[in-house]
């Protein structure tokens, strides 16, 4: 929708009342994709429209919907998984993450994210952006990474910006001779290191699963209680003159190993939310492991995994139980990815990301 000026003023110029009442009543009313882009039309009228529209819609968290660009970097539901679908390009080595629009394990689907797999020397990385064609850390889209070690088994996802208070950005030699050179302020304001994730080493060759459990730095362990909070970023903030970017690179075998340490959350470093694999059955009809996905996984693979919280002092209630994450194949190159809170979309999807990497210690 777009106005020429004359317009653009009458419109702002609607009492602010009658306004927010219109705009209460098509939030209200227009809840799914693709009806739901009338609310971002709303929101791209003008500024007035815009502010009203930001403060109507209200968080995943609460409604389950996906809106704004924003909401990628938000938990989802506490109540319910967002269902989403991974399709998978093998000659180009990206992935596409989209939103389910209905029943349908893979239909035609709202697209939310991309990555890029770029494989290095000693590690390889995979580069999240909000647009497909722009799969490069100098982009306005580029929010985040995956990274892994060279065996394939140990992880870290890289957030662009912080999640909360406190982070510490990722700090290396190529920091310092980006900002030498005065880099225009249009990439993101760093690499903060939100999670860990690791899969056991199987050197026994065993074809029972995966085993896989991700230490989530940006988020309590309290945050899965019905009373728990996890960060909120709210707004896509890019860097000035005066913040200059941040590119993590491996300068030595040191700071290599530095970079798969967990970072204390405010000091506390037991903080940290675990989650783990929830235990598969083994069928014995079907001579395989099981897990009850309720219809999202088709395919039986390896990569299909279901994470729950850690139960780390042994008290394990019924907020253990919950599957915060699963991900599964159901197609050559299509696979199902749903989620919940206290796990944004982002972080889900690099997660997912680590399922994809090749491990050779671990198959």
């Amino acid at each position: 929708m777009k106005l020429s000026s004359p317009e653009m003023c009458s419109w702002a110029d609607m009492p602010e009342e009658l306004l927010r009442e219109v705009l209460v009543r098509i939030e209200a009313t227009e809840k799914d994709w693709p009806m739901r882009k009338t609310v971002v039309a709303c929101a791209g009228v003008c500024k007035s429209w815009r502010c009203i529209m930001k403060e109507v819609v209200k968080l995943p968290e609460l409604t389950g919907s996906l809106t704004f660009p924003i909401s990628i970097k938000q938990p989802g539901p506490r109540e319910s998984l967002i269902r989403c679908f991974i399709k998978r390009s093998r000659s180009t080595h990206t992935y596409h993450l989209f939103l389910n629009l209905t029943q349908a394990l893979a239909d035609s689907g709202k697209f939310l994210l991309a990555a890029q797999k770029f494989r290095r020397a000693t590690v390889t990385d995979y580069i999240i952006s909000l647009h497909g064609d722009e799969m490069s850390k100098g982009s306005s889209k580029y929010i985040g990474k995956l990274r892994s070690n060279f065996l394939g088994t140990k992880f870290v996802i890289y957030d662009a910006q912080p999640s909360h208070a406190g982070d510490k950005m990722m700090k290396s030699r190529s920091t310092r001779l980006v900002a030498s050179k005065q880099v225009l302020p249009v990439v993101p304001a760093g690499n903060y290191p939100v999670a860990h994730i690791s899969y056991e080493l199987n050197m026994l060759g065993s074809r029972g699963p995966r085993r896989m459990h991700c230490i989530m730095d940006a988020i309590p362990a309290s945050a899965i209680k019905r009373d728990g909070v996890a960060p909120l970023q709210t707004e896509f903030r890019h860097s000035s003159a005066e913040t200059p970017p941040s590119f993590s690179f491996f300068r030595s075998k040191s700071s290599r190993m530095e970079k798969f340490l967990p970072v204390p959350l405010n000091g506390q470093k037991d903080a940290h939310l675990i989650l783990k694999n929830k235990s598969p059955r083994w069928h014995e009809q079907l001579q395989c492991w099981c897990l009850n996905f309720n219809g999202r996984v088709t395919v039986a693979s390896v990569k299909n995994f279901q994470l729950v919280a850690s139960a780390e002092d042994g008290e394990a209630g019924p907020e253990h139980d919950k599957v915060i994450i699963q991900f599964g194949k159901v197609g050559k190159d299509v696979f199902t990815m749903d989620y919940r809170y206290p796990i944004s979309a982002f972080q889900a999807f690099a997660i997912c990301l680590s399922s994809f990497d090749t491990k050779i210690a671990c198959e």
